[in-house]
């Protein structure tokens, strides 16, 4: 069995509070959203990933870390180009971020539609695989929706109320109809 590569780890503030950022010599393995200190982020990041040890992050690593915060901070940004190590990551699973990764910041794309764009009968499926995102914000799990303006789940802390803040700050619910939006409008549901 391969040795598994050395993991570094870094926490910092964004406007929805303290995150954690792993990443090898590859490039970044994960990202966590808020805990309820930074022992348990700690704590989470060193489950996730055995032997990790903090350390400052390399230029790259804090050009990805900025680009977060912005985004969370409510600045339309593109994080597509930020390097991901999704190595042990299922193939199936890769191929659902990769679609995830096409939406823009502010904009929703429906578990149904990431299905139909990759020939999946299932959208289960899609939701299964969104659910083990390793990268959340980078991977934005956050912008994929429910049909019929239904949020979905969301599996990071906070749950759906993370999720629905993150759409909000990106400008999501002000764009198009979104599960914020309908509950004055009833032709919405």
């Amino acid at each position: 069995m391969p040795a598994q590569p050395s993991v570094s780890f870094s926490l910092f503030d964004t406007a929805i509070g303290r995150c954690g950022v792993a990443w090898s010599a590859c490039g970044i393995v994960s990202v966590l959203l808020p805990e309820r200190d930074d022992a348990a982020l700690r704590a989470r990041l060193r489950r996730r990933h055995s032997g990790a040890q903090e350390a400052a992050p390399p230029d790259e690593i804090t050009r990805a870390i900025g680009g977060i915060v912005a985004l969370v901070a409510g600045e339309p940004r593109d994080l597509a180009d930020v390097v991901l190590d999704l190595a042990g990551v299922p193939d199936f699973n890769r191929l659902v971020y990769d679609v995830a990764r096409t939406i823009r910041p502010g904009k929703t794309l429906t578990y149904g539609a990431i299905a139909a764009r990759l020939g999946e009968p299932d959208a289960r499926r899609i939701g299964e695989a969104m659910s083990r995102n390793p990268c959340p914000i980078i991977i934005p799990c956050h912008r994929v929706v429910a049909a019929g303006g239904k949020s979905g789940g969301f599996s990071a802390p906070g749950g759906v109320a993370t999720k629905r803040r993150l759409l909000t700050i990106e400008g999501a619910a002000a764009e198009e109809p979104t599960l914020f939006d309908h509950h004055g409008d009833r032709s919405l549901r």
